[in-house]
């Protein structure tokens, strides 16, 4: 992993467990959803995954875990993650006790079929081995395969000097490729253009971390190389050269 992305989700992480344990339990899933997006990502990927109480569930690259809990909190699910780095999954222990493995999405150490559904967020892009990590996702969640992503397309072929550091853009053409080689097909999708606002209790919530990350850690440089990294993305997606998309997956038949 890049310098910059082990900044964001090893230090930064840490460092957000910690703001939002200091602000109080109602910040917890926010602060762990900061950089995941708009909640409502989360509800429709819930509701399309039909995601019920009681089953087993893997959030593949789980970084703070605060989808994780926001789908236990929607429909009592029971969560198990994973993440590269070690610094995302104490961050996810500490604020939730979900289960925390530190390991690579493209060799995951789990039986194949053990887990009802699976998502991963904002994570294929970050990989160097996709078809690894969609071939994974197949391999351990039980038919009919209830897998969900957030994933961010170039509009057009990009080079590595226009993506920010250690991320590698597919394009929809390349897409369909990776997810028919793994087996996969889109039940439903969705541009994340498309979802309503964020609700404004939560982004007060969000902005409260943010505000006091920043206060504490602004003269830092791992803070210094996520916002950098946070800054080009969100300059990609205002272009229109990178779109944002949620994906319901299946098995393909």
């Amino acid at each position: 992993m890049s310098e910059a992305m082990s900044a964001e989700f090893d230090t930064v992480a840490e460092w957000t467990a910690e703001v939002a344990r200091d602000l109080g339990p109602e910040f917890f899933t926010p602060a762990g959803c900061r950089g995941s997006g708009n909640p409502a990502a989360l509800d429709w990927l819930v509701d399309e995954l039909g995601l019920t109480a009681g089953e087993s569930f893997l959030d593949c690259g789980a970084g703070v875990a605060g989808p994780a809990a926001y789908a236990a909190q929607q429909r009592a699910v029971a969560p198990v993650l994973i993440d590269p780095e070690w610094g995302a999954c104490h961050a996810a222990r500490s604020l939730f006790g979900y289960p925390a493995v530190q390991g690579s999405a493209s060799r995951l150490p789990f039986g194949d079929a053990a887990f009802d559904a699976a998502w991963s967020l904002g994570v294929l892009c970050t990989m160097e081995d996709q078809s690894g990590l969609l071939a994974e996702l197949r391999r351990v969640v039980r038919a009919p395969g209830r897998l969900g992503l957030i994933v961010f397309l170039a509009e057009a072929q990009l080079s590595p000097q226009d993506q920010p550091e250690g991320n590698r853009f597919p394009t929809e053409e390349s897409l369909q490729q990776l997810l028919s080689a793994a087996g996969l097909s889109i039940a439903r999708r969705l541009r994340t253009a498309e979802l309503p606002e964020i609700p404004p209790e939560w982004e007060s919530k969000v902005d409260a971390v943010e505000e006091a990350l920043r206060r504490r850690h602004g003269h830092e440089e791992a803070w210094r190389l996520a916002e950098e990294q946070s800054d080009e993305m969100g300059r990609l997606l205002g272009s229109g050269r990178v779109t944002g998309h949620v994906l319901s997956l299946r098995f393909r038949e």
